[in-house]
């Protein structure tokens, strides 16, 4: 019957460009990233994830509005704030979830944070949209200098700012916004957890695309992408690190991906096998 003619939307995804992310923290050693990891979580390990845009592009086809969850066929799912947790490696704990206050950071605050003037932000930041945020190359720059110089603590801080503003809170391209900062703050500052934010972000982005066609997917995608492959794909064991379990099937993703895109609607695969 033609009212059960399932819709298909025409989406794009964004493309975030982490290399120069792996790249930074990379530099560090071994006992910088277990600091890192103690501080931030595993928010670093996300850009190490090959995400494949055509398998989140599928994936949003199966996004059910009314009920907030992706349905295919008799089986609904839908990203909970206990599997977000463990992939970005930010318990909630006694934590209180990340709210916007409705008031951005002073230029201030930023400058103690990132270790750059006032004067030197105020001349850098850049207004793209009606968007306001600081060049990230302008951060990468930074952070490379005090690599060198071996100032681990402020590097690790603009690296997390950078993953604040284009892994977990993208928004407009070659800019970390004011929005991204006040969230890596109240995380810095208040240990507020982002993972609620992050979730409203994504379900956000999803209820957009259902609004319009032609819609541009601009949330935390490498994080969606490791949740979408720790219950799709089978795994040769149980891993207890989402990240770790996606490394471990990345063949067999490939080639489950390529059944799918084969098949009209997906009908004929056989989800868990």
């Amino acid at each position: 019957m033609p009212w059960l003619k399932k819709r298909f939307y025409q989406v794009k995804i964004k493309s975030l460009g982490i290399a120069s992310l792996k790249e930074l923290g990379q530099l560090m050693g071994q006992l910088q990233r277990q600091a890192f990891r103690k501080t931030y979580g595993k928010i670093w390990d996300l850009t190490m994830a090959e995400v494949s845009t055509e398998a989140i592009a599928s994936l949003a086809q199966y996004y059910d509005q009314p009920l907030r969850c992706f349905t295919f066929g008799d089986c609904q799912l839908t990203p909970m704030v206990e599997e977000f947790e463990e992939i970005l490696g930010c318990p909630l704990g006694g934590r209180k979830p990340y709210i916007f206050s409705g008031f951005y950071p002073s230029l201030a605050r930023i400058s103690k944070i990132v270790k750059i003037s006032i004067q030197e932000l105020d001349r850098g930041k850049q207004v793209e949209n009606g968007v306001v945020g600081v060049p990230r190359k302008c951060l990468e720059a930074k952070a490379r200098v005090l690599a060198s110089q071996d100032e681990w603590a402020p590097f690790m801080d603009i690296l997390t700012l950078l993953i604040f503003g284009v892994v977990l809170f993208p928004n407009v391209d070659g800019l970390v916004d004011r929005a991204a900062i006040d969230a890596f703050l109240a995380f810095y500052d208040r240990k507020e957890s982002p993972v609620v934010a992050i979730l409203a972000d994504l379900y956000d982005t999803f209820d957009q695309r259902c609004e319009k066609n032609n819609a541009r997917i601009i949330c935390c995608t490498l994080a969606l992408y490791v949740w979408l492959v720790s219950h799709f794909f089978c795994q040769e064991m149980r891993h207890f690190c989402s990240l770790e379990g996606h490394r471990s099937c990345t063949e067999k993703k490939k080639a489950n991906w390529d059944r799918l895109l084969a098949s009209k609607e997906g009908a004929s695969i056989n989800w868990f096998p």
